[in-house]
């Protein structure tokens, strides 16, 4: 016997299989297209107007891997003193950092020129952090971590996903070591603590 919700699990089924493996539409972000650059022209514009000069600069580099190591991670996390920061350490190849993302990125859009986002890709190799990064269009730039330096530097070396937050003053405020299950629980830790 089928239940009510047969017929719309049925159609979600339908769409979800029609989805796979189908080729890409010319433009579309999986041939590196413009569609992706667009987006991401588009975010860090919306980032960047209005925004206090040293957010403004952070959100130029919107969707970038930037080198220089800790020394560069701590410069940038001292040019923003004054403002809470958000940290959030992932890999390309990490489902759950995969799946809190979003939420990151969302949550910059809506607080970026109160709050500063920055990721930190940890144990990964720079064609797949980049290739990664391409997709998702993150509008804060993530600092490239190959061999953790960066992540000790927040005590961030274990777990993945894991998130720092920086107050006003540039104090380490806490350290969450794993996976923001909902946009919920990521909303609440930035209220409470990138203060």
């Amino acid at each position: 016997m089928l239940s009510r919700q047969s017929p719309v699990v049925m159609v979600l089924l339908a769409a979800l299989l029609t989805g796979c493996g189908a080729p890409d539409a010319p433009g579309s972000k999986a041939q590196g297209g413009s569609a992706a650059a667009a987006e991401r022209t588009a975010v860090e514009r919306s980032l960047v107007r209005g925004a206090p000069p040293e957010l403004a600069r952070l959100y130029a580099e919107g969707g970038e891997l930037l080198g220089g190591g800790p020394r560069a991670f701590r410069a940038r996390l001292a040019e923003l003193r004054g403002r809470p920061v958000v940290v959030n350490k992932w890999a390309s190849w990490c489902g759950p950092c995969r799946s809190e993302l979003p939420y990151f990125r969302r949550q910059a859009l809506e607080r970026g020129r109160r709050v500063a986002f920055l990721g930190a890709n940890t144990n990964d190799t720079t064609d797949a952090a980049r290739s990664f990064l391409a997709e998702v269009s993150l509008p804060f730039p993530s600092y490239e971590d190959q061999n953790g330096d960066i992540a000790r530097i927040f005590n961030g070396a274990i777990a993945f996903p894991t998130t720092a937050f920086y107050d006003r003053r540039g104090r380490l405020a806490t350290v969450k070591q794993g996976v923001y299950a909902t946009e919920r629980e990521l909303v609440a830790d930035i209220e409470r603590y990138a203060r």
